[in-house]
Formats: structure tokens, sequence, C-alpha cells
């Protein structure tokens, strides 16, 4: 054999390996997001958290059709559908559930305890049971949390300085969401301490919206006060505002968002911050992280906002102390 036909060979042959193993090698994976909640990102009560997320998953290297493959399920206003969309997504076989407002991830965990779950804003994901703590999960939830309930004092607060007088104001929730003992004792706590009385209404549909502002206006409350609703309050924000505004019932919201459908003043969390942190949670787990490790993140920064044509349509003076507050006035 001539020596330098041997070398050659001996040179080439790793090479021709290399090219085979390249080639053999599977293609980079695709992964499997599912999305749970009750409005998709094309609807304009939706759009803009959704637009959040899917921004912060393109910021970390993720785009659809290329490396992931997204996998929506939605329940409007029919919440009794949720257990059947989240068992779709199980037998999906997605790589991990993004979950929205309750009552969504409480769904999610009840279909699987072994698919990771990341909870975009959860109003209390240790007294709702789905994680032990928020700095040790323990389970396969893990996500963002809203500490709407450790602002009711601040939001009654606002809501007292806004409104001289006050003496007794209307809370309305959906009662069918867990935590709302919770949620009331809280609220009762901080009425006390500013010396206001609680009139507590409950709402399970958008069709029973108009019954309970027709009570809040018998009890002649002050002002009403939006206690928790879930993606249900949430989606219907503008018909709230509207019968606020026509009840004459001055009104605190929990997010921006009902602001800026036509509601009076918000003091809470920028929920579209939470959704664009929610893809650093899919991230950590696409890369092997256990949602049992992961801490659910807690808020920092909360925001004020106040709209003034809302206040002069209802004949309520801003108190320039409240306005030196405000993170964003609309005109």
């Amino acid at each position: 054999m001539d020596r330098r036909i041997f070398i050659g060979g001996a040179i080439a042959l790793p090479a021709m390996l290399r090219v085979r193993q390249a080639v053999a090698q599977p293609s980079a994976r695709v992964f499997r997001i599912g999305l749970l909640g009750g409005s998709p990102p094309t609807s304009p009560e939706a759009a803009h958290v959704w637009t959040a997320f899917f921004q912060g998953l393109r910021d970390l290297g993720y785009a659809e059709g290329r490396n992931i493959v997204i996998e929506g399920r939605w329940y409007g206003d029919n919440v009794e559908q949720l257990p059947a969309l989240a068992a779709e997504l199980v037998r999906l076989q997605v790589d991990v559930i993004v979950a929205g407002a309750v009552p969504a991830p409480e769904a999610a965990k009840r279909a699987t305890s072994t698919i990771p779950i990341v909870v975009t804003n959860h109003s209390d994901p240790v007294a709702s049971g789905l994680v032990a703590s928020l700095a040790r999960p323990g389970s396969n939830v893990t996500g963002l949390s809203l500490l709407l309930r450790e602002v009711i004092g601040k939001q009654l607060e606002l809501l007292k300085e806004v409104v001289p007088g006050l003496h007794r104001v209307a809370a309305l929730t959906n009662p069918d969401l867990p935590g709302l003992e919770l949620d009331a004792r809280e609220l009762d706590l901080a009425a006390r301490v500013l010396g206001l009385g609680v009139h507590l209404l409950k709402a399970r549909a958008p069709g029973a919206f108009a019954d309970a502002f027709s009570a809040a206006t018998k009890e002649a409350v002050g002002a009403l006060f939006i206690l928790r609703g879930g993606s249900m309050f949430f989606a219907h924000r503008g018909r709230l505002a509207e019968l606020a505004a026509r009840s004459r019932l001055p009104a605190m919201y929990p997010l921006r968002e009902y602001v800026e459908a036509g509601g009076l003043m918000a003091y809470g969390v920028d929920i579209r911050d939470n959704f664009r942190r929610a893809a650093g949670y899919v991230d950590r787990i696409l890369r092997g992280a256990k949602p049992a490790d992961l801490p659910v993140e807690q808020p920092t920064k909360f925001e004020l906002v106040i709209n003034m044509r809302a206040a002069k349509a209802l004949g309520v003076t801003i108190p320039p102390a409240v306005l030196a507050q405000a993170d964003q006035v609309i005109r």
C-alpha cells in the first residue's frame, strides 16, 4: 500500500465519520407550549398581555414554527369547559403549560402532576394550594403572583381620599374563585381601620353584573371596590366600567386595564410585565429546570392609574395629593 494513500485515508476517515454523525444527529428539538386561559391572544381584551409573553419568548430565541409550537385552549365565559381543555393539553403531551388568571392554573394542576405549569398572574398561589411556598414551590407549578390581597388596604385608602365622606363601599367579587374568604377577611380588616362599612356583592357570570350594581344602588353605598374576578371580570372590564358610570359609583379597580376601558382608578401590578417575565420561566424549564426549584416571583412595582374623563363624568374631584402619586393620568 502506498504510504501516502494510507496517511490520506487516515486523515479523511475521521472527517467522513464526523460528516455522517452530523447527518445522523436529530435537528434541534421543537417544543410544544400549551396556553390555558379565558381569552386568546387574538381577542381585544387579552392581545396585549399575550403579545408581551410572545415578545419575551422571541427575546430568548424562540419562534413559532422554528423551535416552538403553540397549543392554545380558551374557555371564554364557559368556565365549566376548563377541565376538558386542560385535559386536552395533557393528551397533547405539551412540554409546559402557561396558565392565565384563576381558575386556569388550578384546572391545569388537577389535570397533571408531571407537566410543568407556569402561572402568569396568580393572586395567592400558596393559599390556593398550587405551591407549598413561594420560595420552594415543591410541585410542578411555579410562576408569578400579583399580591392582590396585600394591596387592598392601599386601594381602599386611595378610594376614601377620592370620595370625601365615604362611609360604605360595595365590594364586587366572583364567589367561584378560590380564596374569597381570605380576600373578604383582609378587606374587612382594612375597612375597619379606615372606618368603612362593606357590602359584599357576588357575580359568577357577566349576566349577573347588572343585578349586582342594582343591589349596590339599593344599599346606598358611596363607592365600588372590585375585589377579585379572575379572567371573567378582566374580559368584561368595559362592561363593569360602564355600569359603574351609569350607577354613579366611583370605583377602584385592581389593574390599569380597567381604567383604560373607562374605569375611574386602579392600583396594582402591570400584568404585561408579568406575562413577559413568564417567558423566562418557560425558557428555564425547557432548558431542564424543575418548577419545584424555581421560586414564585412577587411584584416589586405597583402603579396608580387615574382616568380624569371618568372623574369628570362622575363629578369627582381628584385631590392633588392623589394625582401626585399617579404613574399615569388619562385625560
